[in-house]
């Protein structure tokens, strides 16, 4: 089942740029981009997305006093960091907040953990065991530890995790080790673990004495 997604932003650059991290994410497509509550609220009704990714400031309401009228799940996206609004977010049923600015990988990491979500609870009856993975999954997209085989550093994933997006390129695990303060093997444990779980690509390039070297790049 193909998960329908509507984007609402106010900023026609950034509106496009969401549009295109949800193409990339197999088993969603855009249904719609407009920069206006009024808009959202017409497109929704007409198109009936399954998702709606809500900028907080738009030019005719704020985006929390949507939710309740769009008939879908929402991940707001805004730059406020008033808690006050997160929480009001949340207590209106946002399944996720991404605080801008961010980079392009932390948008499409949520976007597949709700693909993954979405898929778990697809069809069927779902007991309390089903329930529960189906929000841990969920939950995925904000932290690799999730991807993690039990016993390892919640912390150290987060690190080897933001040391590859900041990076904006793929690195060797010496150069993770060496931004995260671990040692070589360490971070070749933790970028093992995260390529198995699918949220770190693996690939070769041939340095200067003709062996190949392992460079990892964070999935986006």
């Amino acid at each position: 089942m193909t998960i329908r997604v509507l984007v609402v932003e106010d900023d026609f650059r950034v509106a496009r740029l969401h549009a295109d991290l949800v193409a990339a994410i197999d088993g969603m497509e855009v249904v719609g981009v407009v920069h206006t509550a009024a808009d959202a609220l017409a497109l929704a009704d007409a198109e009936h997305p399954d998702l709606v990714l809500l900028d907080e400031y738009l030019p005719d309401e704020r985006g929390t006093s949507l939710m309740g009228r769009l008939d879908a799940a929402v991940m707001l996206i805004s730059a406020e960091t008033d808690a006050s609004v997160i929480r009001r977010a949340i207590e209106r049923g946002a399944v996720n907040v991404v605080l801008k600015p961010f980079a392009p990988p932390v948008l499409a990491q949520r976007l597949a953990a709700f693909a993954r979500f979405h898929a778990t609870l697809e069809s069927g009856q779902a007991d309390q065991r089903g329930v529960d993975r189906a929000l841990a999954v969920l939950r995925e997209g904000d932290s690799p530890a999730g991807a993690m085989p039990k016993g390892r550093s919640a912390v150290t994933a987060e690190a080897v995790r933001d040391a590859l997006l900041a990076a904006g390129d793929a690195l060797t695990a010496q150069e993770v080790a060496d931004a995260t303060g671990v040692s070589r093997a360490t971070a070749q444990r933790y970028l093992a673990d995260l390529v198995s779980a699918g949220r770190v690509d693996l690939g070769l390039r041939y340095g200067s004495t003709g062996r190949p070297e392992h460079r990892y790049r964070w999935k986006g």
